[in-house]
């Protein structure tokens, strides 16, 4: 199963390198784009369930590393959520 990593770019301008362990974040997300914070959480939300689906499907168990990098995109735009119009940036795809 092909993996991939995805640099976003938050609110504050802190660049941050995410895993994906399927190309499926390609389905949700581009590079260039610029997304609404509620936006991007629900695409990243999407995108990576598929992802963890993918790995038991072929496994047998979710993926857990599918898991905590949501887990920790969700914590991270817990300080964006105040802001007037928060958006992320999708700086690249990494395969």
């Amino acid at each position: 199963m092909p993996e991939m990593r995805f640099v976003i770019r938050w609110p504050d301008g802190r660049a941050e390198t995410c895993y994906s362990p399927s190309l499926v974040v390609k389905d949700f997300l581009a590079p260039g784009e610029t997304y609404a914070l509620a936006d991007f959480l629900e695409r990243s939300r999407s995108a990576l369930a598929i992802a963890s689906q993918r790995v038991e499907e072929k496994y047998g168990y979710p993926c857990s590393r599918a898991q905590a990098q949501l887990a920790r995109i969700e914590t991270a735009a817990d300080a964006f959520l105040d802001l007037p119009d928060p958006r992320v940036t999708v700086d690249a795809f990494e395969e």
